[in-house]
């Protein structure tokens, strides 16, 4: 029994060793990848709240400067979506100082470039200009922090308002296959959640919007404390300080904002759902719940979603569109992460002769299958090569870095965290692939299937799926019977 025991505690040992010699490895192979990428930068936080962010680089004579709202659909409530977008384009009609086509006149009339979005967790302004005109940029970003409700203006708000009414008809209600943006998360979580509609917002919620509520939500959400301002490019960063304080300094902090608690989504059944869209081939969409960025399984995720689908080898891809020429290109997989919750979605396009039953059914199987196998070495070594290169290519443009230091500054309170997230990306194993494929693609889901209208018996499992209508005055969908 003694030389048992021994034997056991040696072995045991020996595992313990193998196990911190892993941990050892797997640390320092992080260390060299996060080494690998390195934006150098000062961070700082003004008096108000306001955090400063500067990176300088001279390489090429133009500059990014980048304000990050932490401020998007999630901080709205039913009823009264789209605000946080609507906002994003009443910040371009003029602010107490600098009248409307100010704003163009100094950015994209010198040559610069604007961007603008708005997410379900921010609202971000952005600009490329060349880099003698760092001022005059600055002076603009903080009259529209500070004094846009100097120049209230009804007729441009209805303009606005219009027009964002407009883009939600180009991006959502018009185009082929496109309302499984609104139909799925809407499905998946709760009503009342926020991240059950989208940023756009509803079009019954937009009608209602006044200047009034609008005055509300800036007063509210756009005040230094929940901003960041990043500079990234060729500029004196001493001379870029006494402009920050010259402008943002004096503005008012405000009062303590309260964030909203998202929890991610429980589908603990498979919900099956059928819409009749002005499609001319059916389509088929399978959805998972999963974490948001700060869980660390979504690096994963990332991971399994190139393996199953996109590339000609992906395993979906492989089998449907190639080996059974069931499905057309692409065949789509993707993890998107918000902020606090996510989703895992695949969809497949059926080729003529094929049905979404079919398709689900050989999916199913694949899926199944990589489950109990888990990926060869080879896939994942050539997918997480692919999410590398994809990475470090944000990384090449003063605007990609600015944003990634803003969003890193805001979300994760380290604006140099992306290099953690390289890291972490890099280090991902086949089990934590296998473990996550187990974790999030359950019985617990949502299967959409999109079909041309007036032909819901082309839907997969057509007698299992509620239908799903459009509600009044383009309010929230409706997911009627079976």
């Amino acid at each position: 029994m003694r030389l048992f025991r021994t034997g056991v505690v040696a072995l045991a040992a020996l595992t313990l060793g193998l196990a911190a010699s892993a941990a050892a490895q797997r640390t320092r192979t992080r260390t060299r990848a996060s080494d690998a990428i390195r934006i150098p930068f000062e961070r700082y936080v003004l008096k108000n709240g306001l955090t400063v962010i500067l990176a300088p680089d001279h390489s090429t004579p133009t500059l990014a400067v980048e304000v990050y709202y932490h401020v998007g659909s999630k901080n709205e409530i039913a009823g009264r979506t789209g605000f946080a977008h609507l906002f994003e384009h009443v910040m371009f009609t003029g602010s107490g100082n600098a009248p409307y086509g100010t704003f163009d006149r100094l950015t994209t009339g010198v040559g610069g470039r604007v961007n603008a979005y708005t997410t379900n967790d921010e609202t971000v302004y952005a600009e490329t200009i060349p880099s003698g005109y760092l001022e005059s940029t600055l002076w603009l970003e903080s009259d529209r922090m500070g004094f846009l409700l100097d120049n209230p203006d009804s007729a441009r708000f209805g303009t606005q308002r219009d027009v964002v009414r407009n883009e939600r008809r180009q991006n959502y209600d018009n185009p082929p296959y496109a309302r499984f943006q609104e139909i799925i998360p809407a499905a998946m979580y709760p009503a009342a959640h926020p991240y059950s509609w989208q940023s756009i917002g509803y079009v019954a919620d937009l009608r209602q919007a006044s200047i009034a509520d609008v005055e509300d939500f800036f007063r509210r959400y756009y005040r230094p404390p929940n901003a960041t301002l990043t500079i990234v490019g060729d500029f004196d960063p001493s001379q870029a300080k006494r402009w920050v304080a010259k402008y943002f300094s004096d503005l008012p902090r405000g009062e303590p904002i309260a964030r909203p608690d998202v929890r991610p989504a429980t589908v603990t059944r498979e919900q099956r759902l059928v819409f009749e869209d002005h499609v001319q081939v059916p389509r088929i969409y399978f959805a998972w719940p999963t974490g948001g960025a700060k869980n660390n399984d979504t690096y994963a995720l990332n991971v399994l979603a190139s393996i199953l689908a996109g590339t000609r080898t992906a395993r979906l891809t492989k089998a449907l569109a190639y080996d059974r020429q069931s499905a057309t290109l692409p065949v789509v997989g993707v993890q998107r992460e918000r902020e606090d919750a996510g989703e895992f979605y695949i969809w497949i396009t059926p080729r003529p002769g094929h049905t979404l039953g079919e398709l689900e059914a050989t999916a199913d199987s694949i899926i199944e299958r990589f489950k109990h196998e888990g990926p060869t070495a080879e896939e994942l070594q050539r997918a997480i090569a692919g999410l590398e290169f994809d990475f470090v290519s944000r990384l090449e443009s003063s605007a990609g870095k600015a944003e990634v230091l803003s969003l890193g500054a805001s979300h994760f309170g380290d604006p140099g965290s992306y290099r953690t997230q390289y890291a972490k990306l890099k280090s991902v194993t086949y089990a934590d692939v296998k473990r996550v494929a187990n974790t999030y693609l359950g019985p617990g889901r949502v299967v959409l299937s999109v079909v041309p209208e007036g032909k819901p018996e082309l839907a997969s499992k057509p007698e299992a799926s509620a239908k799903v209508t459009l509600g009044p005055e383009g309010g929230q969908y409706i997911m009627g019977a079976r």
